[in-house]
Parts: structure tokens; C-alpha cells; sequence
């Protein structure tokens, strides 16, 4: 029985993450960059730079750093690792120029996904303030139906993608490389975040200012050894990522292109659930930032896409790839599994490698849970209303707890599932409402320090989400 299910939910899988939800995405992220004007050209110029300044007297309850390493704490998890390493395995070295494409034109949607989430937020009675797809539906669209619909999905996801799979990865990574029994590692890491989420934004956002940047640093600084060790393979590397993109073929150390399509469809898929540009996931935590203007911070956290794609999963697949070539015993069977791909090219950095993978994986996995947690906490409050948010963190957690014992292939695919299913309405609400996001553009982009004085209405949250008379 169990076996007839799970070959069921994963032909559903395979389905909703088939060609038409990659050219969906894939299309969005095109047709953004167009309507406006290559935003990419400022993420470096401005949106790097607001990114660290600090916002003052404006609407919000975290700073724009914090909503960053809040979305960056969801984003930036073992797929960045692992994942890079499957997508090189299924389509070839070639994917990893699509996954960095992909990357590069997502930047425009999580734009414009965040833009719409800081225009159409509200306030709470007690004076949070709330955001996301669910309320640019309902605000912007007038269906809240629709909000609902999502709100529903990346509630359930959060349990799956951002909590259960994550804990499975920590205990997986502690029992393997340190001899920690998995129940041990559920109850520290439970414990853990307990004590982070029940705190609320504030303390999630304080938590994720600290951990993100460490975690990143550390894990870039060990590519950039690594890197160095395969100094003579960087540029050969280069040129079999460029050249299997578009062509099937052979490479050094037995790599095999399978040809553009193949490349492009795991390359462009894995590029999209790394970064989560269109999923609507991110602009719930930018929603919560102190803000000027919609553009201000839309630029900030459009940055998250450059940071997780653009540059961490680009020298995780350097990494691979180069390594591969420089030692053609690995055994390419490991290509199936990019764990232990990944761990085979951190192995040549002499006593340390394995312990700053170790490390990777487990603060990406644990800040992924930190994040997601905030994102399913808002989205339970908004169908069903504060009462909710207790039973959910209790959930939670005790999803956090059993996790490490239990199997989780279906859990997995169920996930998997539910983020392309609230990809949609997102998607939705993003095309429908190009025009206000290049009128916000058109209005603020030229003019950051300008500040929108349009009211933000204060709601009763739950599911009338009416106005407060």
C-alpha cells in the first residue's frame, strides 16, 4: 500500500515540477526583467548597499538586514550543497550554467514578488505588521480566496521543506561524521527552536543577523580553498560548464553532458528551488521590514536570489565540477548522490574539510527551519487567526523532535508538492499586478529616500482580516 502511495504522490511530483511549471517561472522571471527595466543592474550599485544601512523612523518591526537574513536563512540550506551536486549528476556539468541563469533573471521576480508584499501589507491590531502573496491577492486582486489558497499550502509546506527534511539532514550529517544517535540530535535541535520561535520576528530576525553571515562566510571560505587546491582545473571547469550547457559530450574525469534540454530542465529546476524566486516564500519576511518605500526594500531582498544562486550555488558547482576533473577515480557513482560528491571534494582540504562541511550543513539546515517557521507562523495566522499560532509552534517543534526517526521520502515529495502548488497563486499575483510594481519602480527607484505616505491599514488578523473601525 504504501508503495502504490508513494508512487502516486511522486507521479504528482513529477507533474506539478514538469516543463510547465519551469517555463512558468522561468517565463516570469524573463517577463519581469523586461516590465522592469533589467532591475538586476542595481542590485549591486543599490541593493547591496541598503542591504547594511539602517532605516530610520520608518513603518516595520525588523530592519532590512533582518528581513534579508530571515529570507536568506529559508534560501540558503543543503540544496545550495547538495542539491548543485544532483542537478550536475541528472542534466550534466552543463546545468550549472542554467542554475546560474536562472539565478540571474530570478533576481527581477523576487523584485517584484517583495514589492508587492511591503505595498499591500497591513498592521495588526497589536502592531505587527504582515505581508506577503496571501494579502497582494486579497488588497491588490480582491481574492482572498485565492490568498487563502496559498496561505493553506506554504502552512502545510513549512512542516516538510522547512522543518522535517532539514532535521533529517542534521541528524543524517551528526551520526554519520560525529556518532551522534539521531534522537539526541531531535531533541537539541527541538529545544533549540523552541526557544528561537516562540519568540517571535524579533528574535528569529536577531537570530538569523548573526547565523546567515557566519554560515555563508564559512561555507564560501571553504569553496574558495578548495578552489585553490584546483587552481589549473578553474578555467577548464569553466569551459565544460559553458560548452555541456548546449551540447551532449564528454569531459575530464568522466563527466558526461546530456544536452541542452536535460541541462536546462535540471539546471533551471534546481536554480528555482534553491533561490525560491516566484514561490512568494521570501516576501513574507520582507513584508516586516523597516521600510520607506515598497522599492527600497524590495531592492534589499531581491539580493537574497544573488546571494544564494548567483554566487554560493556558482562555487558549489565550480567546486564539483573541478574536482571531478582533477580526480577522475572518484567514483562517479557518487554523482547520484551529491552529498557524498560534496563531501568528496571538501575531503581534499587536508584535516578541516569535512568538519567545515559538517558545519555548512547543519547551520544552513537549522537557519532553513528558523526561517520557514516565521513563514508558516504568518500564513496560519492569516486563515486562521492568532489563536493559531500557538498549536502551530507546538506542531512545530514537535515535527523538529520525531523528524531524525522517521523516513521521509514522502514527506519529502508531499513538500515538494505544495511549494510549486503556492508558486501559483504567487505567480498570479505577481503578473496581474506588474503595472503597480513598474508604476512603484518608475516612482521610487531614482528616488530611495523618498517615503510613501500611504497609510497601512490596521487589520483584526484571522480570516475576516477585516478593517479595524
Amino acid at each position: 500500500m504504501y508503495d502504490k502511495i508513494y508512487g502516486f504522490v511522486q507521479s504528482v511530483d513529477n507533474i506539478v515540477w514538469g516543463w510547465a511549471m519551469i517555463l512558468l517561472l522561468l517565463g516570469t522571471h524573463l517577463f519581469l526583467t523586461v516590465r522592469t527595466g533589467f532591475i538586476q543592474r542595481k542590485t549591486i550599485t543599490k541593493g547591496i548597499p541598503l542591504s547594511v544601512s539602517k532605516e530610520e523612523g520608518a513603518d516595520g518591526e525588523v530592519s532590512q538586514f533582518g528581513a534579508l537574513t530571515t529570507a536568506l536563512a529559508s534560501t540558503i540550506g543543503t540544496g545550495n550543497i547538495i542539491g548543485v551536486g544532483t542537478a550536475i549528476a541528472l542534466g550534466g556539468p552543463g546545468a550549472v550554467l542554467w542554475c546560474w541563469l536562472t539565478g540571474v533573471f530570478g533576481i527581477a521576480t523576487k523584485y517584484a514578488e517583495s514589492l508587492i508584499a511591503v505595498k499591500y501589507r497591513v498592521k495588526t491590531e497589536d502592531g505587527r505588521m504582515q505581508g506577503g502573496a496571501m494579502y497582494a491577492l486579497d488588497r491588490g486582486l480582491n481574492m482572498k480566496w485565492l490568498g487563502m489558497v496559498f496561505a493553506v499550502f506554504a502552512g502545510f509546506a513549512s512542516f516538510g521543506i522547512g522543518c522535517a527534511t532539514q532535521v533529517n539532514a542534521i541528524a543524517e550529517v551528526c551520526n554519520a561524521n560525529l556518532g551522534i544517535e539521531p534522537w539526541i540530535v531531535g531533541i537539541i535541535v527541538a529545544a533549540l527552536t523552541a526557544f528561537v520561535i516562540f519568540g517571535g520576528i524579533k528574535t528569529i530576525a536577531s537570530v538569523c543577523e548573526k547565523l546567515v553571515p557566519f554560515m555563508a562566510i564559512f561555507y564560501v571560505v571553504g569553496c574558495l580553498i578548495i578552489l585553490a587546491i584546483n587552481y589549473d582545473y578553474i578555467i577548464p571547469a569553466v569551459q565544460t560548464i559553458c560548452r555541456l550547457a548546449f551540447t551532449e559530450g564528454a569531459a575530464a574525469g568522466g563527466l558526461v553532458g546530456s544536452g541542452i534540454r536535460y541541462a536546462i530542465q535540471y539546471g533551471v529546476a534546481r536554480g528555482l528551488f534553491s533561490n525560491e524566486s516566484g514561490m512568494g516564500s521570501a516576501p513574507i519576511a520582507a513584508a516586516a521590514a523597516k521600510t520607506k518605500n515598497p522599492v527600497r526594500q524590495a531592492l534589499v531582498s531581491s539580493t537574497g536570489t544573488f546571494w544564494d544562486t548567483v554566487v554560493v550555488c556558482l562555487m558549489t558547482g565550480l567546486v564539483l565540477v573541478s574536482t571531478i576533473m582533477k580526480n577522475p577515480t572518484i567514483n562517479m557513482d557518487q554523482l547520484a548522490d551529491g552529498g557524498a560528491l560534496t563531501s568528496a571534494a571538501f575531503s581534499q582540504i587536508p584535516y578541516f574539510g569535512p568538519f567545515i562541511l559538517v558545519v555548512g550543513i547543519i547551520t544552513f539546515a537549522y537557519s532553513t527551519i528558523l526561517g520557514w517557521a516565521y513563514y508558516g507562523e504568518r500564513c496560519v495566522e492569516y486563515f486562521a487567526g492568532k489563536l493559531g499560532l500557538i498549536p502551530y509552534r507546538i506542531l512545530y517543534v514537535a515535527v523538529a523532535l520525531i523528524a531524525p526517526v522517521l523516513a521521509l521520502d514522502l514527506v519529502w515529495l508531499i513538500a515538494d508538492i505544495l511549494n510549486a502548488l503556492m508558486a501559483i497563486p504567487n505567480l498570479i499575483a505577481v503578473l496581474l499586478l506588474s503595472p503597480v510594481i513598474v508604476r512603484e519602480t518608475r516612482k521610487y527607484v531614482n528616488n530611495l529616500d523618498a517615503v510613501d505616505d500611504t497609510p497601512v491599514p490596521v487589520v483584526k488578523t484571522g480570516v475576516k482580516g477585516k478593517k479595524k473601525k
